[in-house]
């Protein structure tokens, strides 16, 4: 590894918008093991920060925190002004989540899908149709919404899947990995379907990924973490900058900070997952 801890750019949240996430120290352990080790990071409203890294860093860990899913062991953190640990039903009122795994219902239509989700997140009777006709105007979705999901392509699954975690208008939307199986094509869509998100409706975008185009296309700011630790920040062109070489790309950052990236690629655990994914998705 190239840098250490005390390398880490001090680039905070971008100065022009108020701060919308913020950790402090947050930390995980697994008995004696640490998956996050005193993660400090600021997001700003209406930003699409991204949090890369190689398998096992402890990106979906940090998810699972902020998404209230999993407690940290230590720290805090805050998602607009509400703490994760003592407010967690205010934070889950605040955020929309699309995992890796399914989220969708195959056995049911897009539209049936939405209403269920309409239902979990106590949207009012009287404006849930109008909320989901919309999502799903938005996702590309409306002469699909009475088909069964079992009949959608990989990409009209994703999208139906940003429709449910966008439903009640969160405030922050975390994506990991959202286009993990994804073709090409498919992939592309959902790029613009983030940035429209944040464009249309000021949405905070808080996404995982390990296609560094895709950060460096979407990502206002991105942060490499490695071994449970964030080890630099900063915007992709800053971050390309910084390298002494001619026209680098995010992927050179990559392993410039985290070394070899075919050391980490992850375990039979990781890879049976993204390829059951890739599989439904394809």
């Amino acid at each position: 590894m190239n840098e250490t801890k005390s390398d880490v750019s001090l680039i905070t949240a971008r100065d022009d918008r108020p701060i919308i996430l913020e950790t402090q120290g947050l930390t995980r352990k697994f008995h004696q093991f640490t998956a996050v080790d005193r993660l400090d990071l600021t997001v700003s409203s209406g930003e699409i920060f991204g949090l890369l890294g190689p398998n096992g860093a402890g990106k979906s860990t940090v998810i699972k925190m902020l998404t209230t899913l999993l407690p940290p062991t230590a720290g805090r953190a805050k998602i607009a002004g509400f703490d994760i640990r003592g407010q967690a039903a205010q934070v889950r009122r605040q955020i929309g989540y699309v995992p890796q795994s399914l989220s969708a219902d195959g056995t049911l239509t897009g539209y049936e899908n939405l209403l269920i989700f309409a239902k979990l997140y106590d949207i009012p009777h009287r404006v849930q149709r109008v909320r989901i006709r919309e999502a799903l105007e938005f996702m590309g979705l409306q002469e699909a919404a009475d088909r069964l999901v079992r009949t959608y392509s990989g990409g009209m699954i994703r999208r139906l899947e940003i429709a449910q975690a966008i439903l009640h208008q969160p405030a922050v939307l975390f994506l990991d990995e959202p286009t993990v199986g994804l073709d090409p094509l498919a992939r592309s869509v959902v790029w613009e379907l983030v940035q429209q998100l944040r464009t249309n409706y000021g949405t905070t975008v808080f996404l995982t990924t390990h296609f560094m185009e895709e950060a460096d296309s979407l990502c206002h700011r991105v942060a490499i973490m490695h071994q449970g630790s964030v080890i630099v920040m900063d915007t992709p062109d800053r971050l390309k900058a910084s390298l002494a070489q001619a026209n680098p790309t995010l992927d050179d950052v990559f392993i410039h900070y985290t070394g070899n990236p075919l050391e980490s690629g992850g375990t039979y655990r990781d890879t049976s997952r993204l390829r059951r994914t890739t599989q439904r998705l394809g």
